[in-house]
């Protein structure tokens, strides 16, 4: 279903706009789904956490894989691919170096952001194994589609907008596809493994948002949205139409609700999940015997979450 031009994106071209009250990522989103007090913890606390290697593998293949769709068609094959791996992680090793580490913990096998079925709180590997293990994701993508017929219109592609209520939403979408009638296709790596079906509706939410975020910019709903899990070779497709698309953008504002009442409460609850025993705060998380930190000065003298979104690309690759 494509917009009539009456709803959010003929607003979305006006000259002027509302204030920005804030800032959401579906990352963002996402973590305070999980936790509120996660969220705190990376938005207003910024606590630095370690990367994991799952969280940097992902890194890596998206990297290739962004690095694949500039060899002229012909060259797109699995054998090129691969090829890639070592120049694009010496390349992010150059870029951060502390990035070598990853692999003095024979521990590490934490996948950050995310929790596949088939993963346990422990485990790294040796570089050599987890560059095996990168290697399969690559050769895995190849048998979900065709590179070579394939010449993606955006890549990395970071999209923002500004809602009627002057919430801001952004994020990176990693490939959009654009067929020759105008249809558009939005296309998300995971190198986790897919859901189970009853978890498939949080997986496409950070879909949906992406999906507003273009509607709202181009004023036409996607026609695709594709989640591609390199973990298990799967792939998660849905078509959208507005109603879905009007429901994503009122959730959104009820989750911004949510974030302002805790910063002004200053009541960050925590909610214990599988995922508690990835996470880098547990230690200092009250549901694990732990005591939060201060609120940071800055943030104590302006109590607003406004500007507290980061806007660089984060390492959410699961």
């Amino acid at each position: 279903m494509t917009s009539t031009g009456t709803g959010p994106a003929a607003s979305a071209k006006t000259t002027t706009g509302p204030a920005v009250i804030g800032s959401l990522s579906p990352s963002r989103a996402g973590d305070f789904m999980t936790c509120p007090l996660l969220y705190r913890f990376r938005v207003i606390d910024r606590i630095p956490e370690r990367p994991s290697q799952a969280q940097v593998r992902g890194t890596l293949v998206h990297a290739v894989l962004e690095r694949l769709y500039d060899l002229p068609a012909p060259r797109r094959t699995a054998e090129e691919a691969v090829a890639l791996l070592g120049p694009e992680w010496e390349r992010l090793l150059a870029a951060e170096p502390e990035l070598a580490s990853l692999f003095d913990d024979p521990e590490d096998g934490a996948p950050g952001n995310g929790a596949p079925a088939d993963r346990t709180p422990r485990g790294g590997t040796g570089e050599e194994a987890w560059l095996e293990q990168a290697r399969a994701m690559v050769e895995r993508y190849f048998t979900l589609e065709d590179p070579r017929r394939l010449e993606p219109a955006e890549r990395e592609l970071f999209v923002e907008t500004v809602l009627e209520s002057g919430l801001k939403l952004r994020g990176y979408i990693d490939r959009l596809d654009v067929a020759p009638a105008g249809d558009v296709r939005i296309v998300d790596y995971k190198t986790g493994t897919a859901p189970r079906a009853d978890f498939e509706a949080r997986a496409l939410f950070q879909m949906k948002f992406y999906a507003l975020v273009l509607w709202r910019l181009r004023g036409r709903v996607p026609k695709l949205l594709q989640l591609m899990y390199l973990g298990n070779g799967e792939m998660l497709r849905y078509e959208p139409d507005e109603a879905d698309l009007r429901a994503t953008q009122r959730k959104v504002e009820a989750l911004w609700q949510a974030i302002r009442r805790a910063t002004e409460t200053g009541e960050w609850r925590h909610r214990t999940s599988r995922l508690c025993d990835w996470c880098d705060h547990k230690q200092r998380c009250p549901a694990f015997g732990g005591t939060p930190p201060p609120l940071p000065e800055t943030f104590v003298d302006r109590p607003s979450p406004a500007d507290l979104e980061p806007v660089a690309r984060e390492r959410d690759d699961l």
